[in-house]
């Protein structure tokens, strides 16, 4: 309840629009939502109040049109998934993909129940609202997680960055696998037929007689990255490059430092010697060489990771970095290489840790929609100023009554990211 009432304070001292009485914390809303469970339906919506009426008159004739803005209710400690599913929810290409498939598997959704049908009706419901604001219970989702993963069964404080991992990964594993129903027939079919006559052209066949594709998703087409390895020998100078995908990039962080920085430090070079010599084909010996990390292939939404909670090995235990770490609303991605030079990217979302340790706290995120910046806490919905983003950039000294920090960043491509 202290942090809730101090974020607030925080956000109201930072932003001139955010009225005096803009937010009032009910008396029965605890910190990290120890508010009632309601019994009577999955997804029931309801209205926000005066908060739902205070966020519709701040919008007036510029409430965009189509849009819904609804808060999610807390099943005891489920900020951490209520935080990234508004940040999801307000990906335009991520909604858009799910809410199609929503539409083309309604059948499918009403006879086998996954983690992604239970999405895709969650933002059905908040979609097809006819108010504008108001609260949506996310009942069915949060049961259908709990029931999949014993992680998150508990009441204890969770990662919103290992959730958000795990529900992309369970997406692209539930696409996977229809897609690999829905084509085996067809293979099955045209087995006994001529190379030529496949439908898709003629395939080159492994050894065994099997060719394997990997399974390319709508969610890989929206998050993936492909990042490339480069290993120099320092004898022979000959670059070995191995490459791998990424649906969100994790960075160490120090203080008082900002993204572009922890993006060079990512990709800063790095001499392998002494133990850590590298093994050359060409010089088939153990050799001194340098590598370094590049982004080959950006993504269309970028997702970074601060890394806040780091184990401490003198006090046996994980510990939070308050760092200050600037996130500009407009990033230039440097550590490319051709022909993705200077992509440039926007922020659109932030989830933020309120807490000053990793097995407590609060979740809350922020979301640009239509030019405009909202405050997603749970049931609550306000909109903020373009300023108040910079609260949550973290602390510049280690002991700071600021607890706020954003944690998960999602940024948008203005550019094209395939060539």
């Amino acid at each position: 309840m202290r942090e809730r009432e101090r974020l607030l304070r925080n956000l109201k001292k930072s932003s001139d629009r955010i009225e005096s009485n803009n937010r009032q914390i009910r008396k029965d809303s605890y910190l990290c939502g120890e508010s009632p469970i309601r019994e009577n339906g999955d997804t029931e919506a309801r209205l926000m109040g005066a908060a739902g009426s205070k966020l519709e008159k701040a919008l007036g004739d510029q409430f965009p049109e189509g849009e819904r803005y609804f808060g999610f209710e807390n099943f005891g400690n489920t900020c951490y998934c209520n935080s990234v599913l508004q940040a999801l929810y307000f990906c335009v290409p991520f909604r858009e993909q799910l809410l199609e498939y929503y539409t083309s598997n309604k059948s499918v959704a009403d006879s086998e129940e996954n983690l992604m049908t239970c999405l895709a009706d969650l933002f059905s419901q908040i979609s097809s609202q006819k108010k504008k604001t108001g609260v949506i219970a996310p009942k069915r989702f949060v049961q259908r997680l709990k029931k999949q993963n014993e992680l998150f069964r508990s009441y204890m404080h969770q990662d919103a960055h290992e959730f958000l991992n795990y529900l992309l990964n369970e997406v692209v594993d539930i696409l996977e696998k229809e897609a690999k129903a829905t084509t085996k027939p067809e293979r099955e079919t045209s087995s006994s037929s001529s190379p030529e006559k496949i439908a898709n052209g003629p395939k080159a066949p492994l050894a065994n007689g099997v060719h394997k594709e990997p399974v390319v998703t709508w969610v890989h087409n929206i998050f993936q990255g492909i990042l490339t390895n480069e290993t120099r020998c320092l004898r022979c100078e000959t670059v070995t490059a191995r490459d791998e995908t990424f649906l969100d990039l994790s960075l160490d962080i120090e203080q008082n430092s900002s993204i572009t920085s922890c993006l060079k430090n990512f990709s800063s070079t790095e001499t392998l010697h002494a133990e850590d010599k590298f093994f050359c084909d060409k010089c088939c010996s153990l050799q001194e060489a340098q590598k370094r990390m590049k982004i080959k292939k950006p993504p269309h939404i970028l997702v970074i990771h601060l890394k806040r909670f780091k184990y401490m090995e003198q006090l046996g235990r994980y510990k939070k970095l308050s760092y200050r770490v600037v996130f500009p609303l407009e990033l230039k991605l440097s550590n490319t290489v051709e022909p993705y030079t200077d992509v440039e990217y926007s922020l659109f979302a932030v989830v933020v840790h309120v807490g000053s340790g990793p097995n407590h706290g609060h979740y809350v995120s922020l979301v640009k929609s239509h030019n405009h910046w909202l405050f997603f806490d749970d049931e609550n919905v306000e909109m903020i100023e373009e300023s108040a983003v910079q609260t949550f950039f973290g602390s510049s000294q280690e002991y700071s009554s600021n607890t706020d920090h954003g944690y998960i960043l999602f940024y948008e491509s203005l550019g094209p990211t395939t060539k």
